[in-house]
This record gives C-alpha cells, structure tokens and sequence, in this order.
C-alpha cells in the first residue's frame, strides 16, 4: 500500500509539476502583453516569433500554406505556435521537478526567442521591442521556480542536481505544500488573466484612433470619374464570380500576422532616393486634396493556382503616382532617370520592388485610399495603398505604404526577390471556369458552363472552351471594362450523361493564346490551362 500511495503521489506532483510549467508560460505571455501596451502591439512574443517565422519560411513552404489554409494560414501559424509553447512549457515544468533553478531558467528561453524574434523584424524600432518578452519570460522563470517550491520543500533545491528525495521514504511526502501550491497557482491564473486582458484592452485602444480616423473619412468625388459598368459585363448566369467583388470578400494574401491599424492622422508618406531632386511627403489630408482618379482595376496575387481564387476586382480612387514621381523630380529610365526599380515600404516592414518604367508609361498606376464607394477596408490597406495595373501584386500592391525609395533593381532586392520570387512579374493570360463546381453533378440537357478570363494592362480578345478531347469551341464573352479588367465569358454546353472534362483557354489583346504548360506559381505566377471534372447524371 505505501508503495502505490508513493507512486500515486510522484504521479501527481509530475502532473502539477507540468501544470506549472504551464502556468509560467502563461505568466509569461500574459506579462509580454501587458508590457506590449507599453511598447506597441507587434513587440508582442506571438506576433513577433509569428512574423519571424513567415520570414525565414521558404517560398515554397509559404506557397504551400496558401494553397492548403487560405486566408487561414496566419491563424493556422498562431495555433501552431502556441501548441509549440505548451509542449515546451510542459516540458520545462518536469525538468523543474528534477533540476528546480535550471528548469526555471529554461523559462528565460521563451525571452530569448521572443527577443530575438521583435528585434529581428524589418518593422523593429529598436531593442526595445525585446521587452516584452524579456519580461515576461523573468516572470515566468520567478512563478515557476516558486511553484516548484511548493512541491519540492525549499530545502530540497539541489540547483544542477536531481531532487534529492527518495522515493522509499513516505515521509519526504510531509513537505509537500499542497495548499501553498493551490494558493500560489491560483493567484497566478487570476493575476495572470488579469495582466493578459489589461494588456490586449490596452493594445485594442491603441488601434481605437485608427478605427476613428477611417470612420471620420469621407473620399471625395474624383476629378477623373471611372466610366459607369455597363450591363454586358455582368452575365446572369448563377455561380459565375461578381464582376465586382465585394470588400468583405476580397482575397487577402500578405505577410501580417496582426492586420496594422494605422491612423490616418498620424500617417505621413515619404518620397525619396536615386533620381529624386527633392523628397517630398505627403499626409493623407494632402493627398485627399490633390486631384483624384477612380478606376476598374481587378488584382491578382501571384500565389494564384491555375484556376484559384485570389484574384478580385474592384473600383478604387486615389492619386497618379507617376503625378508624384514628377513632381520629386523622377524620369522613367527610357528619358535618362537614375531608377528604375521603385521600393514601397509598408508600416510592417513590407518591401515591394516596381519597375519605374511601368509606374510611369501612362497605365492607372495609383496609391489608391479609397475601394468600392468607401475607405480602404484596414485588411485591404488603409489609410493608403500602393497598385499597378498589369503587374501581380507582390510587385506592385503595396498595403499600408509609408515609404517610396527610388533605386535600381542592381542596387536593391525587395522582400520576395530575397527569397526568389523575380524581380519582374506581369500577369499573365489566365482564365478560369467557375461553374459547373469541379466533381459536379449537372443534369443532361443544355449546362452553362461559364467563368472569367484576365490579362491585366491587355485586355481578352477571345476564350474558347474543350469538351473532352473535342474542338476548341468560342465561348460567348460579355463586354470587357477596361483592359485593366478581368471579363466574364459563358457557353452553352449540350451535356450528355457520363464523366467529362471541361476545359477552357483564353486569348488577350495583343494575340497571345493562354500557354498550355502547367508551372508553380514561383517565380512569376502559375501559367496552363484550368480544367474541371463533371458527371452529367
């Protein structure tokens, strides 16, 4: 009997031993947001180890998580994490059993990597964003090697050596301190809970004033009105894509763990670099004030898969960019300029590299502040975004811009060229079936078989859709926008019973038929033709 009351004993002090383990990684975090308040909400350990790891991931894993999670892959980053940290903290608590000051200290890992992480990060004010993790893990190493205490009796800390207990000896049981354990974790967890939700209440004002600056925004009339969408560009045909996208569901594809909230009172937009004759800088106010245009540009990320949903359209308004350039003196390398690579910079650290040249050969290149009839959504931007018809997004997107460096493309790698992405990326001819739904079942008779096709910049002069192995057959094509805009295209499919496969191909404007070759989508965009699987019952 005494040797199962011992075993059973051991067993629970290992599973509270663990417990606090936990409990201090807890700590931990939980002291970090506070301290975050303090500093700002990115130096949190979760956002900034986050941020780290979607930095140092490999192309192709990060194209990878896109394709699997979707807009999801952040969330899916956040979890694994935290899953991470628990192990680790559950570990810690164990070998603190044994080894009480080492496992303590082994806390003091979770401030390094956070530390690290925050001050690592393109978007680090400095060492001082390692605070909140330093902190929070000197806490944690404290609570922890208290708790512990409490399980092992204070004359049993051996420091780098195992406990020194037997588990022969029943009596060693007598220095458990089971009530001072209950009390010391309990007051833990509550003050705990109670410093975590200071500290995200305290983040979430911060971002209070941009909530209110976007709320007080009112986009004026643009001086250069798009032309209204005419009726033909929208077919009536159910399950075809809007040709409008509404902003809630607009793709998002980027690299911020936390969406930034900036206030548009406080942001300011610097011009600057190889060929500019004076840097300029602009505030939001000041560029509401300038002349607008308001144009139908539809976007596209270059992690589309043939036949993938991130690629949106909408109406944006902002300022000519090329207006800008001008006025700080820039010419386009074919007049004699010094650049020819334009680097935007993001409020998170973001870098995008654009060809000046296509920034500033007449296209509707903008820094867009408002989308579909209101302010930029903050997902999508706000105050201040960066586009250019033609190009894919991770070269000329540039969300929550801050920052515009004229240099060469010899002298300066943006953030994705670093990690082998190309430098130059346009978009290229792709179309994609919509309905019918991949593995659908339609009924025999006449199927509308219908989707969209783009070649940004170009336009689409033709789409054509297969049966099977049959003839390329023309498909009826609504009226295209702009050449700036995806177009919508339908057929009508004489279905018979059986499995087939629809395909479909697209020709743009200047001749040029959709590539039949399948590539990844690193280094310059997925290319071949979309096909799906159907069974006509």
């Amino acid at each position: 009997m005494t040797t199962v009351r011992i075993t059973r004993n051991a067993l629970t002090r290992s599973t509270l031993a663990a417990l606090s383990g936990l409990l201090a990684g807890f700590a931990s975090l939980a002291v970090a947001e506070l301290v975050s308040a303090a500093v700002r909400p990115e130096a949190s350990p979760v956002t900034a180890v986050g941020g780290a790891a979607i930095d140092r991931t490999p192309a192709g894993v990060k194209d990878w998580a896109i394709r699997n999670f979707g807009e999801d892959d952040k969330l899916v980053l956040q979890l694994g994490i935290l899953v991470t940290l628990a192990l680790f903290a559950l570990a810690v608590g164990l070998l603190a059993l044994r080894y009480r000051r080492a496992g303590s200290a082994a806390v003091l890992v979770f401030g390094v990597v956070g530390t690290s992480a925050a001050v690592s990060r393109p978007d680090s004010t400095g060492l001082v964003d390692g605070l909140p993790s330093l902190l929070g893990s000197v806490v944690g190493a404290v609570l922890l090697y208290v708790l512990i205490g409490r399980l092992t009796g204070p004359h049993r800390d051996t420091g780098g050596e195992p406990d020194g207990e037997r588990a022969d000896e029943p009596e060693h049981e007598a220095g458990w301190d089971r009530r001072g354990f209950v009390i010391a974790a309990t007051a833990a967890a509550a003050a705990s809970t109670a410093a975590g939700a200071v500290g995200r209440a305290l983040n979430s004002r911060s971002s209070q004033n941009a909530v209110a600056s976007r709320e007080a925004v009112t986009v004026p009339k643009p001086a250069s009105p798009a032309r209204p969408i005419t009726a033909g560009a929208q077919l009536r045909v159910r399950g075809i894509s809007p040709f409008t996208t509404p902003n809630d569901s607009f793709y998002r594809v980027d690299t911020a763990l936390v969406v930034p909230k900036v206030d548009a009172n406080s942001w300011r937009l610097r011009v600057h670099g190889k060929g500019v004759r004076r840097d300029l800088e602009f505030t939001y106010q000041d560029l509401l004030q300038r002349p607008l245009i308001e144009r139908e540009i539809t976007l596209c990320c270059v992690s589309n898969e043939v036949g993938g949903p991130y690629i949106g359209h909408a109406r944006w308004i902002g300022v000519r960019l090329a207006d800008l350039l001008k006025e700080a003196g820039v010419k386009p390398p074919s007049r004699g300029g010094e650049a020819d690579q334009i680097i935007a910079r993001s409020v998170d650290g973001m870098t995008l590299g654009t060809p000046v040249e296509d920034v500033m050969d007449g296209r509707d290149a903008m820094l867009a502040v408002g989308m579909n009839g209101e302010p930029l959504p903050f997902v999508n931007g706000f105050p201040v975004r960066m586009l250019v018809p033609g190009l894919y997004g991770y070269v000329s997107a540039c969300k929550w811009i801050e920052d515009i460096e004229l240099t060469t493309f010899d002298d300066y790698d943006a953030y994705w060229v670093k990690r082998k992405w190309a430098r130059k990326a346009p978009i290229k001819t792709q179309s994609r079936i919509d309905t019918p739904k991949p593995f659908g079942r339609p009924e025999a008779g006449t199927v509308m078989v219908a989707g969209v096709a783009w070649a940004q910049h170009r336009g689409i002069e033709k789409v054509e859709i297969r049966v099977d192995d049959g003839p390329w057959r023309p498909a009826q094509l609504a009226e295209q926008g702009t050449v700036d805009t995806w177009r919508q295209w339908s057929y009508p499919w004489k279905a018979t019973p059986g499995g087939h496969t629809l395909t479909v191909r697209a020709t743009d404007r200047t001749g040029e038929l959709q590539t039949e070759k399948r590539t990844k989508t690193v280094p310059d965009g997925a290319s071949g033709w979309h096909s799906v699987v159907v069974t006509v019952d």
